[in-house]
Order: C-alpha cells, then structure tokens, then sequence
C-alpha cells in the first residue's frame, strides 16, 4: 500500500503516523532509529521528552489552559517489534521497511510480521500528542523498549521521567476494553542427552521442513489451536519412527519465544 492509500482510512492522522513508524526497522533491542524518529517528532511539535539510562523516552506535553490541575495522564506503549519473516520471504529487518498490505479490511504485512504490536499504540498516542483540538491535562507518552523479548524498559524504567499519576497502557488486544492486570511470562529452559553416532552406512537422508502455518502471538493467540511447525514436525518423526528407524542429524524452528511457529 501506498502512504496516500494509508492515510485515507480513518482517522488518518493515526494512519498517517503508523505509515511513517512502519518505514523505521526497530527489532527488539535495536531501537535506535525508532527513538531518533520520536526525538524529532517532539522537535516538530515543540514538545520536551526525558530518557533514562535504558533509553525509555517519556514525551511531555503542557495541559490545556485551565486545566493545568486536572491528574497527569500517561499514555503508555512499547516501540519494539517482533521480527519474524515467512521462508522464503526475502526482507532485511535492519534495513527494509515494512511493505503494508490491505486484505479483506484488514491491514497486514507482506510476508513478515506487521508490528501493529505495539506500532498502533505509539501512532495513537503521537496522534494525540500533536492535535491542536483536544483538551486535555498535564500528558505523557512513555514509550519502553524491548518488550518483546525480555520486557527490559519495562522491568528497567526509572520513574523519575514520569510525572504523571494515571497510566494507561495501550498495548492490549481489542478496543473499548480495558485489563486489568497481566498473566505474565515463563521461559523453560529444557536440556536432553543425547548421544552422537557415526552416519550409518548405506542409510539415506532426507530433509523435512514444515512450514505455512498462520502463527501469531503466544500469548494473545495461544487458546486458538493453531498449527506450531515445531510440534507437528515432531509428530511427524514420531509417526515415522515407529516405523523405521529414524536418526536426527540437525532439528531447529521457530525465531522467537512469543511468536507461535509457522
């Protein structure tokens, strides 16, 4: 899609922001480029911003005359993305932007993820930050970085940037619905002995590779049954072991630790 295609949806100063946040590569803990954009975007808008030492950035914008004593209110998003591309899919993460498609209403990406997670928050909450029409009080956007993969600005944040008292995450999964609370996150660490033998001689190899699946996040999408090419793979060599014997020469999947494997 084309940015004027972009900005013609509605409301497109939202659009139009995650257009330009889509141009920008900011994989988890490379999110330099990313934060340089919202340095400037504050430059534009004559807006201040305070960052700690883990590189969070907390944007500030003065209240609406006559409402300066009303509680400050924090918007509060992520700028990092997980980075996951379909096989054969050729895309330079650190380099290429991201080329946004529309499918049946939808929005989505060509063949990578689209990092609407969590670019969508930070476009609304710069859309918010650069009316000229909504009244508000004191306000903040707290943008964290690394949340994907470790929850590292999150964990990391030094509060001393933050004024505000009202925080409302934006990070969620569906508009008009508020959480309360988080299920949180457990990473296993699981080691198998093995032992190494010789290739047998006369046996023939083969390389299976499964793939095509529809993904999708492991926390929000977990519940849909959806096909992991990690755990079907290993069905499969369980079904054909039971028949011959099978000797595994080299077995890796999946990218990250909270995208279902496709």
């Amino acid at each position: 899609m084309t940015k004027e295609e972009i900005i013609n949806l509605k409301p497109s100063v939202v659009w139009n922001q995650f257009y330009e946040i889509s141009q920008i590569p900011r994989c988890s803990t490379k999110e330099d480029k990313i934060l340089s954009y919202l340095k400037e975007f504050c430059k534009k808008n004559n807006l201040t911003y305070k960052q700690d030492k883990i590189q969070n950035i907390c944007i500030k914008k003065p209240a609406t005359p006559g409402m300066e004593k009303l509680p400050g209110v924090v918007l509060q998003g992520h700028v990092d993305m997980v980075c996951e591309k379909n096989a054969g899919t050729i895309h330079d993460f650190s380099v290429d932007p991201i080329k946004l498609l529309e499918k049946e209403g939808w929005i989505t990406a060509d063949g990578t993820t689209l990092g609407a997670d969590n670019g969508i928050a930070v476009a609304m909450a710069l859309a918010v930050l650069e009316s000229k029409t909504i009244e508000h009080g004191p306000l903040e956007a707290l943008f964290t970085i690394d949340e994907e993969s470790a929850l590292t600005g999150a964990l990391e944040l030094d509060p001393s940037i933050v004024d505000g008292t009202i925080l409302f995450n934006i990070d969620s999964e569906e508009e008009g619905i508020f959480y309360i609370g988080c299920a949180g996150g457990v990473t296993t660490i699981g080691n198998l002995k093995v032992e190494e033998e010789s290739f047998p001689a006369g046996a023939n190899s083969y390389q299976l590779q499964v793939t095509g699946f529809k993904g999708g996040h492991s926390g929000a999408e977990i519940h849909e049954d959806r096909g992991n090419a990690i755990s079907v793979a290993a069905r499969i060599l369980r079904d054909i072991s039971a028949k011959t014997n099978v000797h595994i020469y080299d077995i890796n999947g999946g990218g990250k630790h909270n995208a279902i494997p496709r």
